[in-house]
């Protein structure tokens, strides 16, 4: 059920999750109001992002099991913005050259790019099972794979055997995802762990890529990852607020809006 969500009914379950998130709990008829549907789709809803562990059901309503600082399930995440997160993988492939060596990080949007460049001829490690799934089957990509522990759902290999795949290597281009970006409090995520491999992926890296959807922009996570001045390049979509991305060129970033 969940992997056939897409367009507006991802975006309405997105909505329910961090509505939810924000007030700990909400009756069916509240989400019904805030996402303009009937109490039967929110009641569909509300089974979809259970069986997602975002939230618990009771009579008449939900509450959330994710708190304020903890990250949305990969398989909620996956289905938000999917066509920026497109647009954005696609502008990532063409600042790769042919030979390049790559390090991809985890995430959704990094994902993308992993699909985005199965029929490239580079040098990849992807820091995720699902994008090293993704590349398995790709012809003209020399496959390269860390060691580590993967996280549950997300599959983003963290650890001391993944920093260390890392620090034996250089690549030409890193291409770290996010779970914040501001020009404030630079890149961070959620996960310490995760922070931690994305933090040696950018020192094995001559050439930093953030990418990220606008609604990055206005997130703040816990760990710090990269200052604002220390990306080379970010790819975001259209929507990204105007401010943010005057202040990173300021620091001296590129940044490439699709």
């Amino acid at each position: 059920m969940t992997s056939t969500m897409s367009g507006p009914a991802a975006e309405r379950l997105r909505k329910i999750a961090e509505a939810v998130r924000e007030a700990g709990r909400l009756s069916v008829a509240e989400l019904a109001e805030l996402t303009e549907t009937s109490e039967m789709t929110i009641r569909r809803d509300l089974e979809v992002l259970a069986e997602q562990g975002v939230i618990e059901r009771y009579r008449g309503g939900a509450r959330s099991l994710l708190l304020r600082g903890e990250e949305p399930p990969f398989a909620l995440r996956a289905q938000d913005g999917t066509e920026a997160k497109r647009r954005i993988a696609a502008a990532v492939s063409a600042l790769l050259a042919d030979g390049e060596s790559v390090v991809l990080d985890s995430g959704t949007t990094c994902l993308e790019v992993a699909r985005a460049v199965e029929h490239r001829r580079l040098t990849v490690m992807p820091l995720s099972l699902h994008a090293a799934n993704s590349l398995a089957g790709a012809a003209d990509v020399r496959l390269l794979l860390p060691g580590g522990e993967p996280r549950p759902g997300e599959l983003a290999l963290t650890g001391p055997l993944t920093e260390a795949s890392l620090a034996s290597l250089r690549f030409d281009t890193a291409v770290i995802g996010c779970c914040g970006l501001t020009s404030a409090d630079g890149l961070t995520a959620y996960d310490l762990a995760d922070a931690a491999v994305k933090r040696a992926a950018v020192r094995a890296a001559r050439r930093v890529v953030a990418v990220a959807d606008a609604a990055k922009f206005s997130r703040t996570a816990l760990a710090f990852v990269a200052a604002a001045g220390s990306l080379d390049v970010i790819v975001t979509d259209g929507s990204a607020p105007a401010e943010e991305i005057a202040a990173f060129r300021s620091a001296g970033v590129t940044v490439t809006t699709v």
